[in-house]
């Protein structure tokens, strides 16, 4: 009996494909979410100080040197980008590119806006749920059409690629630092605020993204699932454990593909599923932590 080869996938030209439709729209809720972050730091995060993050960063630099906040972030996002592509390579660092100039441009053309939105003697947990929540709503619009505004979420890509650990972990690193710089310069109540505002702001850009966790756990039961595993594997460079199983109506024997990849993964990861297999069976769990080697 002759067994016809299934044809490999070229998994470059997949990826493409993915990033590539729906672009208009794709680049519509980008900008859209880069101009949300943008107001939300000029109206709520700098006249507050709430320090998180390259854009808290540039609040204390411009209260010691008198440096405009929207250079401080483009030099310090170029700098990024440059060791983003020495450690993590072009690939990864492509998605990144236009949110990191163009972050600093809007954050410099939206600069006006306190002028006309005073917040008077407003609370400052409600100006910090309300700078948490446009904050959020924009990074997760970004982060869903496969898109960062840079800054230091590079940082915590190669923390977490390098220092081996999870993504939730690199972020205690990176951010705590420049929150606990921003209690020395500011006050406690300035990092107890600004906490709040980054914790609160992370919550609603995962619910934008459709989840609320870090990770998400996908079984995939298909009939293509090497081209499906080779895609995970080699594209996303995410480990994939196949089980065996046997289909409760048609008793045939299956393979079930097991893989945990980042929410920000996770449109891309679908819509390959989607186009290698329409017709696959796909669970996806909300998982909070992934420990370990790849299987």
């Amino acid at each position: 009996m002759i067994f016809a080869k299934k044809k490999s996938v070229d998994s470059t030209k997949l990826l493409k494909e993915i990033t590539g439709s729906k672009k208009v729209k794709r680049y519509i809720q980008f900008f859209i979410g880069i101009f949300l972050s943008a107001c939300a730091f000029n109206i709520f995060l700098k006249p507050c100080n709430l320090i998180f993050g390259l854009s808290g960063f540039s609040i204390i630099t411009e209260k010691f040197f008198n440096i405009d906040p929207s250079l401080v972030i483009l030099v310090g996002n170029i700098l990024l980008l440059i060791a983003s592509f020495v450690f993590l390579g072009a690939d990864k660092t492509k998605p990144t590119i236009v949110g990191s100039i163009l972050y600093p441009v809007l954050v410099k053309v939206t600069e006006f806006l306190p002028k006309y939105i005073n917040l008077g003697d407003t609370e400052m947990i409600v100006i910090a749920l309300c700078g948490a929540l446009i904050s959020g709503i924009g990074t997760g619009l970004v982060f869903k059409n496969n898109f960062t505004t840079g800054g230091t979420d590079v940082l915590k890509q190669i923390l977490s690629h390098y220092g081996k650990m999870p993504y939730s972990k690199a972020n205690i690193y990176s951010e705590g630092l420049i929150m606990f710089a921003g209690g020395i310069f500011f006050g406690w109540q300035s990092f107890i605020y600004s906490f709040i505002t980054l914790y609160s702001s992370g919550v609603i850009s995962d619910r934008v993204i459709l989840g609320i966790s870090e990770y998400k756990t996908l079984e995939i039961i298909t009939t293509e699932e090497t081209n499906i595993k080779n895609f995970i594997m080699e594209t996303l460079n995410r480990g994939v454990t196949e089980i065996s199983a046997q289909g409760g109506y048609t008793n045939k024997n299956k393979k079930v593909l097991l893989c945990a990849i980042p929410t920000r993964e996770y449109f891309v990861a679908t819509e390959a599923i989607k186009k290698l297999d329409p017709e696959a069976f796909v669970i996806i769990i909300d998982t909070y932590e992934v420990q370990g080697h790849k299987a």
